[in-house]
């Protein structure tokens, strides 16, 4: 009994064993490699476990890339891996350069991929060119009208500029800035809709690509609209401003002419005031005359007749058309 007991441990063991030296040794997977031509050893595969590399990771891309005829090896996969490098990725996009004859190495792909940017994307896109759609960009031509227009930028990438070229925001705020100047530039927004491909031609002829991760193709005018009549829109509030300016004028020559209005109201004021002391200092000095035997009594009464006459031909004067109007209705 003990010895069935003990063979059933033995037993236990060794498949516990297998168990774990099967999920350490990727034994399937590399009957697998065999079995497709590739020439791996099964040490490799558990050094890659010890350097803490998924073998799947680097074998499947491998075994693709020997059934496409590419040689790159396991050693580039391996350390392309432990640079936080897409093997699989990359690989696809060499195996996509090969069928499209396009110049493509094992260093420039990684290292397009190491930077950030789909290797595999950019390959494609250089076989199918991308479209570019900007948004809709407003500028104004020399005759006020505000002309909008919208493109479509046909772009294919550039492998060699995919390090450190720009983006696709780069191209739309090129175009964009071409769109501007080509309008701006129109003596009549009748010329920009009568010939919208001018617009396409000087944003071609300024070689907007320079720097960038593509190769423009094309830029084809897909919409052109007439907008705001900014220029008369500018003279209005030119206007505008100019009458408010106006009025501020003609207000501060108001405000000026009320203060000299009442300056000389003010003057006015004085001078009678002047008067009326003067005239309360003339009873004062004729009683003073008299005191003194300058100014007799007689000759007192002389001037008191003399201003008593003054007056009554005064007030004769002022009733006289009353008078004549009068004198008519009774002849009447």
């Amino acid at each position: 009994m003990e010895a069935i007991i003990s063979l059933l441990l033995t037993i236990a063991v060794i498949f516990i064993a297998l168990a774990v030296l099967l999920s350490f040794v990727p034994l399937g997977l590399w009957i697998s490699a065999l079995a497709a031509g590739v020439k791996i050893g099964i040490f490799n595969l558990i050094g890659m476990r010890l350097r803490r590399v998924t073998p799947t990771k680097i074998v499947n891309p491998l075994i693709k890339e020997v059934k496409a005829g590419i040689d790159v090896g396991v050693n580039n996969l391996e350390a392309h891996y432990l640079a936080g490098g897409n093997v699989d990725r990359v690989v696809n996009a060499l195996i996509a350069a090969q069928r499209a004859e396009i110049p493509l190495t094992f260093e420039r792909a990684a290292a397009i991929d190491l930077a950030g940017r789909n290797v595999l994307e950019a390959v494609q896109m250089s076989v199918n060119p991308k479209v570019i759609e900007t948004p809709i960009i407003a500028a104004v031509a020399k005759d006020g009208i505000e002309v909008k227009a919208k493109a479509r930028v046909t772009v294919r990438a550039n492998i060699d500029r995919l390090v450190g070229g720009s983006g696709e925001e780069t191209i739309i705020a090129r175009v964009g800035e071409g769109i501007v100047t080509t309008v701006g530039s129109a003596e009549s927004h009748k010329a920009v809709l009568e010939n919208p491909d001018s617009i396409s031609n000087t944003v071609l002829s300024k070689g907007l690509d320079a720097g960038t991760a593509f190769e423009i193709l094309s830029i084809d005018v897909a919409d052109v609209d007439v907008g705001r009549n900014i220029g008369a829109q500018l003279q209005t509030d030119q206007a505008e401003a100019d009458k408010r300016i106006a009025q501020a004028r003609a207000e501060e020559r108001r405000a000026m002419a009320v203060a000299k209005e009442q300056e000389m109201k003010a003057s006015v004021q004085e001078m009678r005031a002047k008067v009326v002391e003067a005239e309360a200092e003339v009873p004062k000095a004729m009683a003073e005359a008299l005191r003194q035997g300058k100014l007799g009594v007689m000759d007192y009464y002389s001037m008191r007749n003399i201003m008593a006459d003054t007056q009554m031909r005064d007030s004769i004067s002022k009733l006289g058309p009353k008078d004549d109007s009068s004198k008519q209705d009774k002849s009447r």
